[in-house]
């Protein structure tokens, strides 16, 4: 772990405040209501490769691209049941590998080819890309599995099938369905090539300062001795995904390609629908071709994606936008010594990895990269693993600048309510966040230190 920050007590931050305070009180709009300045303008600061790969590396980081920006068809797999077409549409802002664009290609998906799909209330032109989940089964036990928005029912390449979506409308009147959003991959291969030992290291510091704010967070560790996301065996770490539940971008690849696409891969061979009528390409849909001319055709696609996610690089900040230099590295050390960097960890360092570009790299993440307790307000009551229904990883916020939906549903564009979100519940009804105190502090700064730190956020 890069530990060139140091929290400092929280009596040396509230005396900083206030003499900060005093010293902005008698400054023009020193009152005036913080706000989010919201996404960062300019070009993309992000998407383009890690620097230092060698030419063979990027040959396999723009095969990787190109099909992770791909539109498939039924001929391809797609489907029988899926949420879109292409991994770019749903990683999209600011550039493919990011997040939910500003307008869902959902929307116009429905009904491609002549597909006769319903649109579901919760998926809109102007909001974030969803997948959904219901929590129960109509019996009243837990469910948690992701619930196709579309099918291929009734477009010109699918001909002969006929199939139902599920009743949402239904669901959502019994408040059983929750939401997920994409999550942005830039400089995921960095994320990957963390050793277990330096998140854990990482877990292990500043306890005197953790503790009293409530901040505990565990290890998202794949084993199947009852620790958190017991759904393996070889005792690791997890880090991908909304709670942690995958292990690897191979994984977080070939369980996107075949619940997202509907296309089943070498990871996952069997159709999540076997709707007879509705097969229309060999299963499983993609696999690795030996008889391809090159290594690079011969791959499998979730190869290829995973490829063009681990050699993403990570995305640049901005040194002065929004609202100049001096106020951004003000509200950097407001971000430290409010408690947000507790969690948000700033950085950590890679390990040994085999490809140079990987291999004892600083990555500003802004994560620790652990599942925490979000309150009943974050709670999406789905369960994975052993991260239960109020468990989030905590989210890395590099790039989140440029960023336009914030949580785990979207349920915000603003980062003021993302902040206030994380604080709910408490220690008398045993259901408090471990985010209540920092979001305390934070409401405890003055407007003006608060719109550093906003400023601060939306650089990164």
């Amino acid at each position: 772990m890069d530990k060139s920050f140091r929290l400092i007590p929280l009596a040396l931050v509230v005396g900083a405040a206030l003499l900060h305070a005093q010293l902005v009180s008698s400054q023009p709009n020193a009152s005036a209501r913080a706000r989010d300045p919201g996404p960062r303008a300019g070009p993309p600061a992000a998407g383009g490769p890690l620097a230092g790969l060698t030419a063979k590396e990027i040959e396999y980081f723009n095969a990787g691209r190109e099909d992770f920006e791909e539109e498939e068809s039924v001929g391809d797999g797609l489907g029988p049941t899926m949420n879109l077409d292409s991994c770019r549409g749903c990683h999209a802002q600011p550039a493919t590998g990011g997040s939910s664009p500003a307008v869902n290609p959902q929307v116009a998906f429905a009904a491609k080819m002549g597909a006769n799909n319903v649109l579901p209330s919760f998926v809109r032109a102007n909001g974030p890309i969803r997948e959904a989940r219901f929590l129960r089964y109509a019996d009243g036990t837990a469910d948690g599995g992701v619930q196709a928005l579309f099918t291929v029912a009734g477009r010109s390449d699918a001909l002969g099938c006929r199939l139902r979506q599920p009743d949402f409308a239904t669901h959502v009147k019994n408040r059983n369905v929750a939401f997920r959003i994409p999550t942005p991959l830039f400089g995921a291969g960095l994320i990957e090539q963390i050793p277990d030992g330096a998140i854990l290291a990482n877990q292990a510091d500043n306890q005197a300062l953790k503790k009293p704010l409530g901040i505990r967070g565990r290890a998202a560790t794949v084993r199947t001795s009852g620790e958190v996301n017991a759904n393996g065996n070889d005792g690791t770490i997890a880090r991908f995904g909304w709670k942690a539940q995958n292990k690897s971008l191979l994984l977080f690849s070939g369980e996107a390609y075949n619940v997202e696409m509907g296309i089943s891969n070498e990871l996952f061979q069997t159709e999540r629908d076997e709707t007879g009528a509705c097969q229309f390409a060999t299963i499983p849909n993609d696999i690795v071709n030996p008889e391809a001319a090159t290594p690079v055709e011969a791959m499998s696609a979730i190869e290829r994606f995973a490829i063009f996610q681990r050699f993403l690089a990570p995305p640049t900040p901005s040194a002065d936008t929004p609202g100049g230099a001096s106020s951004i590295n003000r509200g950097k050390g407001y971000f430290t010594t409010v408690g947000c960097a507790l969690c948000h960890t700033p950085s950590m360092r890679t390990g040994n990895a085999s490809v140079a570009a990987l291999r004892y790299k600083v990555a500003k993440l802004y994560s620790d990269l652990l599942v925490h307790d979000m309150g009943p307000d974050l709670a999406d009551g789905i369960t994975q693993g052993q991260s239960g229904g109020s468990e989030f990883r905590t989210a890395p916020l590099w790039g989140l600048g440029q960023r336009l939906f914030f949580l785990h549903d979207g349920r915000t564009s603003d980062l003021l309510a993302a902040i206030a979100a994380h604080q709910s519940g408490s220690a008398r009804t045993n259901d408090a966040s471990e985010a209540n105190d920092v979001v305390r502090n934070f409401d405890n700064l003055q407007e003006s230190q608060k719109q550093d730190l906003l400023n601060f956020l939306r650089s990164l």
